[in-house]
């Protein structure tokens, strides 16, 4: 499907093909109503997926505010190929609707540029669509990865690219991302916030966020960050997703980070009740269990004695959310049943 929204209201003559389609079409309909909302559901990767409405000004706001860092307008080419039943996929259609740029809409999927082969201006895609595309990659002037964390793995593909690649930070409630991290072609340490957001930490070291333009009130989080100043930080982990293990605290995605440098499999640690130490440190891999993958494992190196996991466990498949996200607490209840 392809939508030109330098047209007005071309897209009323359109008929869906696909499921995907009508949902796109649907909408638009409902962001041509007269409501001042449209709702917006969380990918409950941290918890139970909610529905709530948000202000269709506020999206505007954030599509211009995206638009303008990357310098897009009138009649650019876009892609959508994230579900818009989710923030990510509703911002790609808000922000070609302000920029009244042109867009094609692909059936969401691993690899949804396999057929591909013209440029295009923007784009955005989680990390497991960029790296089943990478042969496809060089066709997107600016793609935006979100959704997950970029693995180093993935950066060092991404390295040698020349068009613009940035990792985002945000979350459903502030409307998408609020910062991006450029991958390519400069590797960039920290995520710098967009304008007319100001950022903070709690005593707990979690970013505080306010964005009025975008969210109401002061945003509290969860993500342990180091801030560099005002503008610029860096993400280091959810603070309910510590460990603690023997009154030792271990922050799993900084590990999951190191051991992602080492094999190309998806790695999760969690912390398994233990008598003793109160939470055991265990490493989940995904995919079948082999002697070489299980010797590079072994021979890894960390800062800390207490981060070495005390099992390797491999399972078929991580459980993941409907919009691709690993679920931790699902991956916990399925080991604690087993």
């Amino acid at each position: 499907m392809f939508i030109d929204f330098t047209q007005k209201d071309a897209w009323r003559a359109l008929s869906p093909r696909t499921p995907f389609q009508q949902e796109v079409l649907s909408f638009l309909e409902e962001w041509y109503s007269g409501s001042r909302t449209v709702m917006v559901q969380t990918s409950g990767s941290t918890g139970v997926p909610k529905r709530f409405p948000v202000e269709k000004d506020k999206m505007r706001f954030s599509a211009r505010q995206t638009c303008a860092f990357l310098g897009l307008g009138y009649g650019d080419l876009s892609v959508l190929c994230l579900p818009v039943a989710y923030i990510s996929g509703k911002m790609m259609l808000v922000r070609a609707i302000e920029s009244r740029m042109r867009l094609v809409v692909l059936e969401p999927s691993l690899s949804p540029l396999s057929e591909w082969d013209t440029e295009v201006d923007f784009c955005a895609m989680t990390p497991l669509q960029v790296e089943h595309s990478l042969s496809k990659i060089h066709h997107l002037k600016n793609l935006i990865i979100g959704g997950a964390a970029v693995s180093s793995i993935l950066k060092l593909k991404l390295s040698t690219q020349k068009n613009k690649i940035y990792e985002t930070y945000g979350m459903s409630e502030t409307l998408s991302h609020i910062a991006l991290k450029q991958i390519a072609p400069c590797a960039e340490e920290y995520f710098t916030v967009f304008g007319g957001v100001d950022i903070d930490t709690d005593a707990r070291g979690c970013l505080s966020i306010f964005a009025p333009d975008l969210c109401d009130g002061r945003l509290q989080t969860n993500d342990l960050v180091e801030l560099k100043n005002d503008k610029a930080f860096r993400f280091l982990g959810r603070v309910d997703n510590v460990i603690n293990s023997g009154g030792a605290k271990i922050f799993p995605e900084v590990l999951e980070q190191k051991i992602k440098n080492v094999i190309p499999n998806e790695v999760i640690f969690l912390g398994l009740e233990d008598m003793v130490l109160g939470q055991r440190l265990v490493l989940v891999v995904e995919g079948e269990s082999s002697q070489e993958l299980i010797s590079k494992l072994e021979r890894i190196t960390y800062e800390k004695s207490f981060h070495r996991p005390k099992d390797i466990i491999f399972v078929k498949e991580i459980p993941r959310t409907p919009n691709g996200k690993v679920s931790r607490p699902a991956l916990k209840k399925l080991l604690d049943n087993d």
